[in-house]
């Protein structure tokens, strides 16, 4: 996605986009390691974004203050751009696990649609995760996580996360 305020296109200006903080409507199924599981359940939280290493990285956090069991849930990934190999890696880390960074799922952004991939496992059942990125506009995002229990054979998406901007200054937080 770049723009003419930001002329290096190789990618390391994809992200530029999420800068800022923004409402984040939450949609995500209640049990994601069953693959056969067909309720959700919906939240809301806030997340910001700043970029670092100029350009060739972000760092984001989400907050979500009271999660659909009563819990205060955070969360916070680091996005790095490999120019080289023109693909991002992004890695998750929250207060679900303590102490554990996930597994980067790794990919690109073709226009205004990124794919991520990685393999990890879920409660010790090894799975494909799958990240979607989809950025409307200045002010709209959608993120949206798919599981693959078969080796990337079908898909079951697990959560999204619709994005409005609040504000375009990132928190120093």
């Amino acid at each position: 996605m770049t723009t003419t305020e930001n002329p290096i296109a190789d990618g390391r200006h994809d992200f530029d986009f999420l800068a800022g903080t923004w409402k984040v409507e939450h949609r995500k199924l209640v049990a994601m390691a069953d693959p056969h599981c067909t309720e959700w359940v919906e939240f809301e939280g806030v997340q910001w974004m700043r970029q670092t290493l100029g350009g060739l990285g972000n760092v984001d956090n989400l907050t979500i203050e009271k999660m659909p069991d009563g819990s205060r849930y955070e969360g916070m990934s680091l996005c790095l751009f490999d120019p080289e190999s023109g693909q991002w890696s992004i890695w998750w880390a929250s207060t679900i696990a303590p102490g554990r960074l996930d597994p980067p799922v790794k990919g690109r952004w073709t226009g205004t649609h990124g794919v991520f991939e990685c393999s990890d496992t879920l409660e010790g059942t090894p799975i494909e995760v799958r990240l979607d990125w989809d950025a409307f506009d200045a002010d709209t995002a959608r993120w949206e996580q798919s599981f693959s229990f078969d080796g990337g054979q079908t898909w079951v998406h697990n959560w999204r996360m619709s994005f409005t901007r609040i504000s375009h200054e990132a928190l120093a937080a």
